[in-house]
């Protein structure tokens, strides 16, 4: 599996709201990190 294509601003900021460590973020599977943003997302547009 390779790394994830996003960037260190983005991966520093999900692993902020997220509170999971960098290093997870950046093995976490595609489809799972997808979720988990689009999770963030919502929570952001209910405020």
């Amino acid at each position: 599996m390779r790394p994830l294509q996003i960037s260190a601003e983005t991966a520093v900021k999900l692993s902020k709201s997220l509170n999971i460590p960098l290093e997870q973020i950046m093995h976490m599977p595609q489809h799972i990190l997808l979720a988990k943003m689009a999770e963030i997302q919502k929570k952001e547009e209910e405020k």
